[in-house]
């Protein structure tokens, strides 16, 4: 990349005042707050029950979805498919799909360099697993990374009224199970998921094991590839991000991975990206201590996930 064009990301993405749009972070204060209506509410088994599914569901929503097809393109699906996946990705709350997966796709290209949107190697932990998210500077969509998917009307329209999927979740768990299933079901499950999803901003480039040299401080993370369903795998991650499966061993458990495989078994989704056998040889290696040298950057790995 032209060191001009550089020069030009970083500072889109770098305000100097690091300002904070309140305003737009509101939302989010209030929800957290929200789960204390449980206090008034109490709590029942239907709203538990539906706080573990839509955190598990939706979850898999954020990873399949927002992370794993938006951002990163490791399968196909039906342009029907590709719409659910948006909609369900987006019930989540953590706004449009095309925004989601344009930012991210900035963080792969600047990963722990200045013009990272979320590197708490750049700025603070607390930036890096939230406060980044209301900045002024990472508010708008970046379309100029996302045009692969920004060509469809569909995933547009989602992308700025990105507040309806979850409004019309919140308003399905208040009908089925009351306002235990509002506050429990709904809000309670809602923070679960995001900040399940933010510790792989902050965290997982701050603690765990690197198994490969990626030119940044992506980590392996147990605890949080169990919480995302795989996600934790984050090193892994940075390695070979074409990979459709984080967990590239056997014993790295990666159940979004799971759910798409068995997907593609009836044709829901279908070429699916693998681990390259070069890139699992390299990381056997390297376990064994047999490689000292920092690994290739794997350009054409690149270019294909990060061209828009």
């Amino acid at each position: 990349m032209e060191p001009a064009v550089i020069a030009a990301e970083q500072g889109a993405l770098n305000s100097p005042s690091r300002a904070q749009t309140w305003l737009e972070a509101s939302p989010f204060v209030l929800s957290h707050v929200a789960v204390l209506g449980a206090i008034w509410s109490g709590a029942t088994w239907q709203s538990v029950v539906l706080c573990v599914v839509l955190l598990f569901v939706r979850q898999w929503g954020v990873t399949a979805g927002y992370h794993r097809y938006f951002s990163h393109r490791t399968y196909k699906t039906s342009r029907a498919m590709q719409f659910f996946l948006a909609f369900l990705a987006q019930t989540s709350s953590q706004k449009g799909v095309l925004w989601w997966a344009a930012h991210h796709r900035v963080h792969h290209k600047l990963s722990d360099q200045p013009g990272d949107v979320h590197s708490p190697v750049q700025s603070s932990f607390f930036y890096a697993h939230v406060g980044w998210v209301f900045d002024s500077a990472t508010v708008e969509t970046r379309w100029d990374k996302i045009r692969d998917f920004a060509k469809y009307p569909e995933l547009r329209w989602l992308d700025r009224y990105w507040v309806v999927p979850p409004t019309i979740l919140a308003v399905f768990c208040l009908l089925v199970a009351g306002w235990p299933g509002l506050f429990i079901g709904f809000f309670l499950s809602t923070v679960l998921v995001w900040h399940n999803t933010f510790l792989i901003n902050s965290l997982t480039h701050v603690w765990g094991k690197r198994r490969f040299d990626t030119g940044d401080d992506s980590r392996n993370n147990t605890l949080t590839a169990i919480l995302t369903l795989g996600e934790g795998w984050h090193n892994n991650h940075h390695r070979y991000q074409s990979s459709c499966r984080n967990g590239f061993y056997w014993y790295e458990i990666d159940v979004t991975y799971y759910v798409l495989k068995m997907m593609s078994w009836v044709g829901l989704v279908w070429d699916i990206r693998e681990v390259p056998d070069h890139v699992l040889e390299e990381g056997r290696r390297r376990e064994r201590d047999e490689i000292d040298e920092p690994a290739k950057p794997n350009r054409a790995d690149e270019e294909l996930t990060l061209a828009a």
